[in-house]
């Protein structure tokens, strides 16, 4: 790889309680998928480092709790954040209906270079479908977010879609947006008094 340009990138996971953002995250960063998957509490945190042509992309990812209950902690986890993934449900309209509010909060904070993932999870549950494709993609042009759908059960379109992710982040690079620090290879302090939230 002939790029020694590190970018460190915090991303957030956001959606509705059983969307499957710990699905998504879990067969993403170990290639596993667990029938019963087990409801965050609070947050839950991953790393994965990812190998692009122009630069190695190591993201710092953040899966929130989707009960309502911790809804009050999530900004903690998307200020400063680089990237946000925001995961509904296919087979429920109302986990959609609360993936557009997450959006709709996420536009509110502010983060001009925020990139923003639309995901419909659960495509092998095809029978059971009630959010259209279109629609949810006519949504997500309509509001800057790029949309994929996924199956974590399957890994349909989870590596793609933080390959995209990643992709996005390095385009941004010139604008040094919130949430990603550059390393330079040859300095090794860039990083080192990094804090990402909670610190107050």
């Amino acid at each position: 790889m002939g790029s020694s340009a590190i970018i460190q990138a915090k991303l957030v996971l956001l959606g509705d309680l059983g969307a499957g953002k710990t699905s998504i995250v879990v067969r993403f960063a170990k290639g596993l998928y667990h029938e019963c998957q087990e409801s965050t509490i609070g947050a839950a945190f991953f790393s994965q480092v990812l190998a692009m042509d122009e630069a190695t992309v190591k993201l710092d990812i953040w899966d929130t709790a989707g009960q309502e209950r911790y809804h009050s902690l999530a900004p903690m986890y998307y200020r400063g954040a680089a990237a946000a993934v925001v995961v509904f449900d296919i087979t429920s309209t109302d986990s959609y209906v609360r993936a557009k509010r997450w959006v709709d909060e996420l536009q509110r904070q502010g983060n001009p270079h925020l990139v923003m993932a639309l995901v419909g999870n659960k495509v092998d549950l095809q029978g059971r479908r009630q959010v259209g494709t279109q629609e949810a993609m006519d949504y997500a042009e309509a509001n800057g977010l790029f949309f994929t759908e996924t199956s974590a059960k399957t890994a349909q379109n989870v590596s793609e879609l933080f390959n995209e992710l990643a992709e996005r982040l390095v385009k941004l690079r010139p604008n040094r947006p919130a949430g990603m620090i550059l390393h330079d290879a040859q300095r090794s302090d860039s990083g080192s008094r990094w804090r990402f939230c909670c610190s107050g």
